[in-house]
């Protein structure tokens, strides 16, 4: 449920560091009408769980003295919350409050009288004006895990109105008051318990909270907090660590987050906001795990080409490899040598890259030779969009320059390379990173969460996801 989830995003860990977060979250006041709106559907549902206790007790009537009587096997048979409101307290916390509800319920009487007299029946009891008032206090279990409580709770009912069916009519209208007082008592009793235990209930699906996500074999993902949720009049405003880290192994980036700020927008439910740095962790990540390498043969490239991994090829261009080792086929090792740079513009994400490129030529007998390192600088466009609850991309060429780095088989013109460099990027590299963007990166996120009418924008610095949001039953 919804309500879940805005609860568990403000009750991430509790942080006292001042380190700058990655990653932002605004919940709007929209997001919170959506949550006010599937938690009354849960707190319903408890409220119908009501176990009012069987009541008894004597009371004297004239003319006839004492009744006994009893009331049991009470029933709730329908629940209705009509108005109810989750408003934010600025600078600390959340009010829920529910009013005008109305509870009905069944159930079987019995009196007794002048010691052998005996009468029973059904009645019906409507419960008016039911009132209740908590707040919702939030905090962090031993694993650093979002659990939330209820306090401050106040409940009241206003009125209780009893209908008896059966038996003698004038007896149980004498004591209509009485049971209508002492049934409401019972049910005013339960209904903070009631709505602990609703809130007490979110707690097994808060443990769903990706606070770490794993994103694949190499990569994990933190999103916990970095400091206190900032919560005003209109909105819940987090700051996550939005860090990428190896799989095992937590190691900082020789960079830090720098400082940015989410605009106030409040058209969508949720605004999540991802730094550069977050994208930019992610590179270290990978580049420190040896993910950015890749090793090219000539089956990569489509048989239509008429370029070929082959002494031939290169050896038309550099007539050395040609003398030295003819007719062998080639290997190419591409890789970065630093981690790759992401800067954000408006409306363009960029990344540049630097590696090398060594190529080898395959002897008979399998072992490689090498024929040259090329010193590679690449920059890339990038296209990002939000795919199912993950972030995701493809990234296109701009630009390629070659220098070289060392030669083995003599000098040579590098700038005459550059057509076979840039088509071996264009048509092997870069759609195989594709393959792996595309596959995306974990957002924050809960249990069943959906993302609808998701919008994202790049901004400088930072990229603006503004979405919806639904939860699967």
């Amino acid at each position: 449920m919804f309500l879940c989830c805005w609860l568990a995003l403000v009750a991430f860990i509790p942080a006292t560091s001042s380190i700058n977060p990655g990653v932002k979250v605004k919940l709007t006041e929209k997001g919170l009408e959506y949550g006010r709106q599937l938690g009354m559907l849960s707190i319903g549902q408890k409220l119908k769980t009501v176990k009012v206790p069987d009541v008894s007790g004597k009371k004297r009537v004239s003319p006839i003295g004492k009744v006994r009587y009893s009331l049991s096997n009470m029933q709730i048979v329908n629940v209705a919350l009509p108005k109810s409101a989750v408003e934010l307290v600025a600078g600390t916390g959340i009010k829920l409050s529910i009013a005008n509800a109305y509870i009905s319920l069944r159930g079987n009487w019995r009196v007794k009288y002048l010691r052998i007299i005996k009468d029973s029946g059904s009645f019906d009891l409507n419960v008016n004006g039911v009132s209740i008032t908590t707040s919702i206090a939030m905090k962090s279990d031993e694993s650093g895990r979002p659990v939330v409580s209820s306090v401050n709770c106040a409940a009241s009912v206003s009125s209780a109105k009893v209908k008896f069916h059966g038996g003698a009519s004038w007896l149980y209208n004498l004591f209509r008051s009485f049971a209508s007082k002492a049934i409401r008592s019972q049910i005013q009793k339960q209904m903070c318990p009631l709505v602990a235990d609703a809130v007490n209930d979110m707690n097994p699906q808060l443990k769903t909270l990706n606070v770490v996500a794993k994103v694949d074999k190499y990569a994990e993902i933190e999103y916990s907090m970095v400091a206190s949720p900032t919560i005003s009049k209109s909105s819940i405003d987090l700051s996550l660590k939005g860090e990428f880290y190896n799989i095992g192994k937590h190691q900082e980036p020789p960079f830090t987050p720098a400082v940015f700020a989410l605009p106030p927008q409040t058209t969508n439910m949720l605004y999540i906001g991802v730094s550069a740095f977050t994208t930019n962790s992610a590179g270290f990540v990978y580049n420190k795990a040896g993910a950015l390498s890749l090793y090219i043969t000539d089956d990569m490239i489509p048989r239509s080409s008429p370029i070929r991994l082959n002494t031939r090829t290169f050896g038309a261009l550099i007539p050395q490899i040609a003398k030295s080792f003819p007719g062998l086929m080639m290997k190419m090792l591409v890789k970065t040598v630093k981690n790759p740079a992401v800067t954000f513009q408006a409306n363009n994400m960029t990344v540049q890259a630097t590696g090398t490129v060594t190529a080898y030529a395959i002897q008979p007998n399998a072992t490689l030779s090498p024929l040259f390192v090329l010193n590679l600088d690449t920059s890339v466009s990038a296209r990002v969009f939000v795919s199912g609850v993950r972030i995701a991309g493809a990234v296109s060429l701009n630009k390629m320059g070659l220098t070289l780095g060392t030669s083995y088989v003599g000098d040579f013109q590098v700038r005459s390379l550059d057509s076979i460099l840039q088509m071996v990027l264009k048509v092997v590299v870069i759609p195989r990173l594709n393959v792996q963007l595309a596959k995306g990166y974990p957002l924050p996120s809960l249990g069943k969460m959906k993302l609808v009418n998701t919008q994202l924008q790049v901004l400088k610095d930072y990229m603006l996801i503004g979405t919806d949001v639904q939860f699967a039953g």
